[in-house]
């Protein structure tokens, strides 16, 4: 009997072998044929499954969504119970960062995912639908935090949550050497010392 071939995890070695290709030479390199080289697989085999990069990309940056996901809730599970909304927000945050091996392949992923987005429309449409819904994730975490009392009534969620994302902003300063890890953690700490502390 032949092996039968896992269609999806075949989707998924591909992906992988993409970030180890974005993560090692940068998205001008990842050329269909290269990446089909990184997975051990021939270009007929890689184009039976994506037919362009854009449409590789496309399955990669869902697949890398889907593995910071179950990283966010592997650490949120290690935490007291219910966690503290300002352990959520950090955790999140800490995980867009490209502090490790895993979370750096993903950033990397992600940068050059929003590039290529400028120039395919199907890509940035698809872009825009996952930024927002993120966005409102952190939102909503946001005004529950303020309901909750654990952030001043005062505070406007919206400004709350455009500047709890802007640290996002952190990953291309740590990827290109201009700040150290303990820098990026230690401005995400006091932003959210800020945002949770009394009112002055």
């Amino acid at each position: 009997m032949p092996k039968q071939v896992d269609h999806h995890e075949r989707r998924e070695s591909i992906a992988l072998a993409l970030w180890r290709v974005v993560d090692q030479h940068g998205w001008a390199r990842a050329s269909m044929r290269e990446v089909a080289r990184e997975a051990g697989v021939s270009l007929g085999q890689l184009q039976h499954y994506f037919s362009s990069r854009a449409e590789m990309l496309a399955f990669a940056m869902e697949f890398a969504s889907e593995q910071t996901s179950r990283r966010v809730a592997s650490t949120l599970r290690s935490l007291d119970q219910p966690p503290h909304p300002r352990d959520v927000l950090r955790v999140v945050l800490t995980e867009m960062l490209p502090l490790r091996p895993d979370s750096r392949a993903t950033s990397r992923m992600n940068a050059a995912y929003v590039l290529e987005a400028m120039h395919d429309p199907s890509l940035r449409q698809q872009v825009g639908l996952g930024l927002r819904h993120g966005r409102a994730l952190v939102e909503s975490l946001i005004r529950e935090a303020i309901s909750q009392g654990h952030i001043r009534r005062d505070c406007d969620p919206v400004i709350e949550t455009d500047l709890v994302l802007a640290l996002t902003g952190l990953a291309t300063l740590l990827d290109l050497n201009v700040i150290e890890p303990q820098a990026a953690l230690a401005a995400i700490d006091q932003h959210l010392d800020r945002l949770f502390g009394p009112a002055s």
